[in-house]
């Protein structure tokens, strides 16, 4: 279960990153975080950008609304979801999690 937790501007999501991957996907929930998987490089923040750009889409947010707060230059990061509370965010998760859309491609059972 991904441990969603507050914070004074709203919620914040842990991921794990997979950068230079393939193509842009939310993959799945590993060690309590959300792993997700993008195709730019782990350089000059590129990766970070690509992970605030794939989870605002997936989410229906705004770019704007979605913050890298910790984990830089790490695989884990903390992102802050701004404007939303931990049971909005929490909510969305399983939908997304079990979701075969294009950006995430099959579920794990396919």
């Amino acid at each position: 279960m991904i441990e969603v937790t507050p914070h004074a501007r709203g919620a914040v999501l842990p991921v794990r990153a997979r950068p230079g991957a393939k193509r842009d996907a939310v993959l799945d929930e590993h060690g309590g975080t959300l792993r997700v998987a993008v195709s730019a490089p782990p350089e000059d923040g590129k990766a970070n950008v690509a992970i605030v750009r794939l989870l605002a889409e997936t989410f229906g947010r705004r770019r704007s609304t979605v913050h890298l707060i910790a984990g830089q230059a790490s695989r884990s990061k903390k992102f802050l979801f701004e404007e939303m509370t931990v049971a909005e965010l929490s909510a969305l998760l399983p939908a997304i999690l079990n979701s075969p859309s294009p950006e995430n491609g099959p579920s794990p059972d396919a």
